[in-house]
């Protein structure tokens, strides 16, 4: 069996840590997703998706994201139910977030102090991956192929016609 989500869109409000009375770090969130599709003659419709972070991942979360930031996240489905008030049952739908990742341009959430986080830094905190949240090094770029030659490469013998793959 497969219980997989993956998400990008923009976060609805600026994400709150509490601790649960066992001393556990969690936030709850809600992404608002696009969908693919429209029909003709009317707008793209959005879907706002509730979320549930635990721990390192909810820490993270509430420490570098802020409201209508683009962010990613994958996680798991779980649904539950309960009555309300009026003796109603209710149905709960909400992902409980394994990763949360930066997508777009750094300047994407409106906070120009976090500019040392690229696009494609993420944390994992239920998989036991740290974070390196040092400040990305930028490295020399790499050398461009225009400046090669042809006798840069070799000629790769084929046996019996075949490729080398």
């Amino acid at each position: 069996m497969l219980n997989v989500v993956a998400l990008m869109g923009r976060l609805t409000a600026a994400p709150e840590l509490r601790t649960t009375p066992n001393g556990l770090s969690v936030c709850r969130f809600s992404i608002a997703v696009d969908r693919n599709y429209a029909k003709a003659g009317t707008e793209r419709q959005t879907d706002f998706i509730n979320c549930v972070a635990w721990r390192q991942t909810a820490e993270f979360l509430c420490r570098y994201f802020v409201k209508g930031q683009l962010i990613a996240v994958d996680g798991s489905i779980q649904t539950g139910s309960y009555t309300d008030n009026n003796g109603i049952k209710r149905n709960t739908f909400e992902v409980i977030v394994n990763n949360v990742n930066f997508t777009g341009d750094r300047r994407d959430g409106g906070d120009n102090n976090r500019s040392s986080y690229s696009g494609n830094n993420s944390y994992s905190g239920n998989s036991g991956n740290s974070y390196n949240s040092a400040p990305r090094q930028d490295t020399a770029p790499a050398a461009a192929y225009s400046n090669g030659s042809a006798d840069d490469f070799e000629d790769t013998p084929l046996e019996d016609g075949d490729l080398p793959f």
